[in-house]
């Protein structure tokens, strides 16, 4: 007899392989994802396809898939718009019209804090009923605040399914190769003068340990996932010994426009909102429905940019994810 199973999109990633290898301590999990899987555990099954494409229908088609976890987005400035919005919004529905023909009974889907958006007017902790409004200063987040709503469509839609949906501040780690990190390794980065907002950052081991905690029977909604704190950016950049460059934002964006267009820069300037405006989130809701808290401290979590920091191979035994499904079945699910 086939095992159930937990399906995991976007596998190959840091993020997935982190997940990964803490789920299959305790469920059989099947992933997907374009890229190979260097090193994975000999019991996990992996398929190297696009989720838009019809072999993606066939594992769902088995039977055996009675969770998933989508995490496979792409956020890139330099790859054509119109392919990162094929992939992440028509990949998106494809993934979850398949789970509802077949019956899956949990849903999991990897969002951001930063749909809410850097904004002058934010609240100084903005709760998951905030508006999203990531992509009006900046386009190219569309994708992910469409992939978000969507995944909140499906929600109210099948509310025989327990859909989660999370929203983790600014991942770091050691082997994440996102914006956040890129520009928190660089030496010397720019500041915009006169700003110094507050910041959330998470260790990517935690969101990988949130993710478990949202397969949980019972667990459903939408929910900001947070670190251990918030302190201004340059608290942040001292820890790391960086020597920031003050940039008067009026100069800051058409220069970094132009830096960005000759490939001299790796952010295009609407990323400089994150260093002028707030965005914090309040992550209450999480701690209180799904028992999640972080188990890296702030020096730790930052320091975890650079590698100096071990990571936490083992949990505490009250931490450890139970094995979902078959809790799931004894709740007569």
């Amino acid at each position: 007899m086939v095992r159930d199973a937990v399906l995991v999109t976007g596998i190959s990633g840091n993020l997935g392989r982190g997940l990964a290898r803490l789920l299959h301590k305790t469920d059989r999990v099947v992933g997907v994802d374009r890229r190979p899987f260097p090193g994975a555990p000999k019991d996990l099954e992996v398929h190297s396809l696009d989720i838009r494409k019809r072999k993606a229908e066939d594992l769902f088609r088995r039977g055996d898939i009675q969770a998933v976890i989508h995490m496979a987005i792409v956020h890139d400035p330099r790859l054509p718009q119109d392919d990162q919005h094929s992939f992440n919004v028509v990949g998106t529905k494809a993934v979850l019209e398949y789970a509802a023909k077949y019956g899956v009974r949990k849903v999991v889907v990897l969002s951001s804090a930063t749909v809410y958006g850097p904004q002058p007017g934010n609240d100084n902790f903005l709760t998951e009923e905030s508006p999203l409004l990531g992509s009006q200063r900046f386009p190219m987040i569309r994708d992910l605040v469409e992939v978000d709503m969507y995944a909140q469509q499906y929600m109210w839609k099948h509310p025989e399914v327990e859909t989660v949906m999370l929203r983790p501040v600014h991942i770091v780690g050691p082997t994440v190769r996102n914006g956040a990190s890129a520009y928190l390794r660089l030496s010397r980065p720019w500041t915009l003068a006169g700003f110094d907002p507050m910041v959330q950052l998470i260790h990517e081991e935690d969101v990988a340990r949130a993710l478990a905690l949202s397969l949980r029977p019972g667990a459903r909604g939408v929910y900001n996932v947070c670190g251990p704190g918030e302190l201004p950016l340059s608290a942040v950049l001292r820890e790391l010994g960086r020597t920031p460059i003050p940039v008067p934002h009026l100069f800051a964006r058409p220069l970094l426009d132009k830096l960005f267009q000759y490939r001299l820069a790796g952010f295009p300037s609407a990323e400089l909102d994150h260093l002028q405006f707030l965005c914090t989130v309040d992550g209450t809701r999480a701690e209180r429905d799904l028992g999640f808290r972080p188990a890296f401290t702030l020096r730790e979590t930052i320091r975890g940019v650079l590698g100096e920091v071990p990571p936490r191979v083992q949990v505490a035994p009250e931490d450890t994810p139970a094995p979902v499904l078959s809790e799931s079945r004894a709740l007569g699910d």
